[in-house]
């Protein structure tokens, strides 16, 4: 049996993981620890930094290399939903792992699981926020909203300020 590195670039994909997060919070730090761990064992990461060429479009560059993912590991922190580009990110994973092309593994950096399902504590005000711009859809806000329920409720990692644990769905 192969290991598990070697049987995902043999794959059509063209990124083995794409990870979404929210630049200000864990870019600096848990976002390049985890890119470096992830490309050092072989594993083709996107990283909206390191990918992106110059000059082209970045929503058009990022939603083709989610489409073009086998896993999205996705970094849920404090200020993730205040970013609407983080939120049309994680609706576009969403499609994708409802449509069986990607697997979604949610890491609540310094967030609870509840939270992100429930939008409550510190995603309360950025989905309020969204909800009362008139340049966004109540429907967009809507589908970030489902999004967020669905990531909320998978197994993923929970990183606290003690530890990094496993977090088994609800």
């Amino acid at each position: 049996m192969a290991s598990a590195s070697s049987s995902l670039t043999t794959c059509s994909w063209e990124h083995d993981v794409f990870l979404s997060f929210r630049g200000e919070d864990t870019r600096n730090g848990f976002i390049s620890f985890l890119y470096a761990a992830l490309v050092s064992k072989g594993i083709r990461t996107f990283k909206d930094d390191k990918k992106l060429e110059i000059g082209k479009p970045i929503a058009p560059e990022l939603l083709k290399a989610i489409e073009n993912s086998r896993f999205a590991v996705v970094v849920l922190s404090s200020n993730f939903a205040t970013s609407k580009w983080c939120l049309e990110e994680i609706a576009k994973v969403v499609d994708c792992r409802d449509r069986e092309k990607l697997t979604v593994i949610p890491v609540f950096y310094h967030v609870s699981p509840s939270d992100v399902r429930h939008q409550t504590n510190c995603f309360e005000e950025a989905f309020a926020n969204h909800e009362k711009d008139p340049e966004i859809s109540p429907e967009k806000v809507e589908t970030w909203r489902a999004a967020f329920k669905i990531l909320g409720a998978l197994s993923g990692s929970h990183v606290t300020q003690d530890s990094l644990k496993y977090t088994p769905s609800t």
